[in-house]
């Protein structure tokens, strides 16, 4: 099977599988797979940047109303011939068989999904109580009423299918933008071949418009790309020659040439998408909740139905089966809980769905209620509330070294690393001195390099390490605001170098809302505890500790979680592992830049932005709002109904809305998070 066809065979199959098996609605899987199915035969249709598919839309959603459309026009004329406009011929027989086929058209799917359940061995389902309550009416000779209750169980089912599809649709079409075809030059000449059979190496000729297919190096001098599919912005990102692009970026003014890097099932991509879809199997405790209830709730009505038709024969006097059958019925359709079973998902996979929209990745729905119980942000400061592009503001050597054999050698060492400080010495100093030889190189965690030249240990990192190594200093660490570099050559103290990094634009913006969200900021760091406070004190974070080891930022994490509060900490997810662990929410940041940074965290940015963590927040809290009004509405109605139901105070009618209803307006309050803007 070819890679794409994979794909979308699995993202459509999930698709199915969670219709089935989380929202239950009657023929929403065959709808599914027969999209599924014309989808295979490359029977695709244009589609709008909506992801709505203006060839067959209109058509399927006719189809899935068409019966409904047809048992109501029959069951108004039954009605009809009832009440308003008598017909001789309208008695017994023909009207027994009209009501009957009236039911069949929308009841007979609903029985055969019974059955289906049944030899599952879920026996107690939404379609057994249904099936039963509808008979139930025709027994005792309410046909009308029997066929009303399947009718608008129906409507429901469809409007659920909808919105559930909608759903999943908005995921879909968000993040699967890998185009089926990518132009490579061969030979110097330009071929069309299919994404999946780009090999690693071929170079790909991207016109403008047109999306890259895979991940790779850009041989072009230069190139601006919408990057929406990645990140949820559209701004246009200019990348320059050899710089990563990611399959999904669509390019914007000039034709492209792009080296292929990663094979089209690695892409960065395919990642995401793959890691947004199987976020639906990570379910929150409420949903996981209501399952375990709904098991649990339906076998009790059924036996409670069958109590409410026979026990009263033993306690009243002037008992009539079909009164308090009838009664039982009624209490059938109230109990049913669709509204639960259906708006709740429903909710979760929206809220996921709109996080996705504006470029986070929730791995799963139970991370969205533990981002809205959230008090506590612990965050890192470089590459997360700053720009981690560094800059040397200062070189102080003292006069007694050779300040560029120095310099050669600290780029040398820092070679070795990949941190943003290496970085900016790399761009001060410029190209490696490949003549230098290092030895013995060491990390030491925390405190910076070590290494031997020409028989002399080289130390650089912070003066912690001087510490350690028993290097005196007549420096005052505390005095310089800036990250500082220590470095030490056979022994004896050099001298620092001085760096400094810029805070992002949003990063006020992102305390500011985190505070409205009655969050506390707190920043943890490795850097020294002058730039620490200073950046903390100018962005009004509440706490702010520096000149920390990772085994640190974990007891300070720990101190917040002893005080019961929850805490969601904020990082590349890589080198912060161990607090990432210990949090009740990971949240990494530069979700682009590293695949083991999708891999560790629980919740992934995609663009670096710190003002995404209160919008990630934000909606967390309003999908556990939205799917608590729900409950709280279906419990509510469908308690009083039932009441009155046990009574004889409530008709089918009333049960019809205390289940149909109710269901209807918790899917259309579950889909609104789907619309809100964060």
């Amino acid at each position: 099977m070819e890679h794409k066809h994979k794909y979308d065979a699995q993202g459509r199959q999930i698709c199915c599988t969670q219709t089935e098996k989380v929202y239950t609605e009657a023929g929403a899987k065959k709808l599914l797979q027969e999209k599924h199915q014309k989808d295979d035969g490359h029977n695709h249709t244009h589609s709008d940047d909506d992801g709505h598919d203006h060839g067959n839309a209109e058509g399927s959603i006719f189809k899935m109303f068409l019966p409904p459309i047809l048992s109501l026009i029959l069951l108004l004329t039954a009605i009809a011939f009832d009440n308003w406009i008598p017909q001789e011929w309208f008695t017994k027989t023909v009207r027994f068989v009209w009501y009957l086929v009236t039911y069949a058209i929308v009841g007979f799917p609903v029985i055969k999904d019974a059955i289906k359940s049944i030899a599952k061995g879920e026996v107690f389902s939404e379609f057994l109580l249904m099936s039963i309550a509808t008979i139930g009416a025709f027994f005792i000779g309410e046909y009308p009423e029997g066929v009303a209750v399947m009718l608008f169980y129906a409507v429901g089912e469809v409007f659920q299918t909808l919105a559930v599809s909608r759903a999943q649709r908005n995921i879909k079409t968000l993040l699967d933008q890998r185009p089926d075809e990518v132009t490579i030059i061969e030979n110097n000449e330009t071929k069309v071949i299919k994404a999946e059979e780009a090999q690693i190496g071929a170079i790909i000729q991207l016109k403008p418009g047109e999306k890259l297919g895979l991940d790779g190096e850009l041989l072009t001098d230069n190139a601006s790309f919408n990057t929406a599919a990645l990140t949820g912005e559209s701004k246009p990102d200019t990348k320059n020659k050899g710089e990563a692009v990611l399959a999904g970026m669509i390019n914007l003014n000039t034709v492209a040439q792009v080296k292929v890097t990663t094979a089209y099932t690695d892409s960065k991509l395919s990642k995401i998408l793959e890691l947004v879809q199987n976020a639906t199997s990570q379910k929150a405790p409420t949903e996981l909740f209501i399952r375990k209830f709904a098991k649990i709730y339906t076998p009790i009505v059924v036996f409670l139905a069958i109590g409410i038709t026979l026990l009263p024969y033993f306690f009243v006097a002037n008992y009539v089966f079909n009164d308090w059958l009838y009664r039982a019925l009624v209490f059938l359709v109230i109990s049913c809980p669709c509204a639960l079973v259906i708006s709740i998902p429903l909710g979760y996979f929206g809220g996921i769905g709109a996080a996705s929209r504006n470029g986070i990745l929730f791995k799963g729905s139970n991370f969205l209620d533990s981002l809205a119980a959230i008090k506590n942000v612990v965050m890192d400061k470089t590459g997360t509330m700053t720009e981690g592009v560094f800059k040397v503001q200062e070189v102080l050597f003292k006069s007694d070294f050779d300040k560029d054999e120095i310099l050669k050698r600290v780029n040398a060492i820092e070679s070795l690393s990949t941190h943003p400080v290496a970085t900016a010495i790399h761009e001060y100093v410029g190209d490696i001195d490949n003549s230098i030889k290092l030895e013995n190189t060491e990390e030491i965690p925390g405190h910076g390099l070590k290494a031997t030249i020409d028989g002399k240990e080289l130390l650089v990192g912070n003066f912690k390490l001087m510490d350690k190594f028993g290097i005196s200093y007549d420096v005052d660490p505390a005095s310089i605001v800036y990250t500082t570099i220590a470095i030490a050559n056979d022994g004896k103290f050099v001298g620092y170098i001085t760096i400094a990094d810029s805070i992002k634009e949003d990063s006020q913006q992102t305390i500011n809302l985190l505070h409205k969200l009655d969050v506390k900021a707190t920043m943890l760091s490795g850097d020294k505890t002058t730039v620490v406070k200073y950046v903390a004190e100018k962005l009004g974070i509440d706490n702010a500790f520096g000149d920390l080891l990772p085994e640190d930022k974990v007891n300070k994490v720990k101190e917040i979680k002893a005080k019961n509060e929850t805490v969601a900490f904020v990082g590349d997810g890589v080198n912060d592992a161990p607090v990432v662990a210990i949090s009740d929410v990971g949240i990494a940041m530069g979700g682009l830049g590293s695949d083991a940074t999708i891999e560790t965290a629980d919740v992934v940015i995609q663009d670096d932005k710190p003002s995404k963590i209160p919008v990630a927040i934000n909606i967390g809290k309003k999908t556990k709002k939205i799917v608590w009004q729900n409950i709280t509405l279906a419990f509510v109605v469908k308690g009083i109904v039932l009441i009155l139901g046990a009574g004889g105070l409530a008709t089918m009618w009333e049960a019809v809305f205390a289940d149909v209803g109710v269901s209807l307006i918790a899917i259309l309050n579950a889909v609104r998070i789907q619309r809100m803007k964060f």
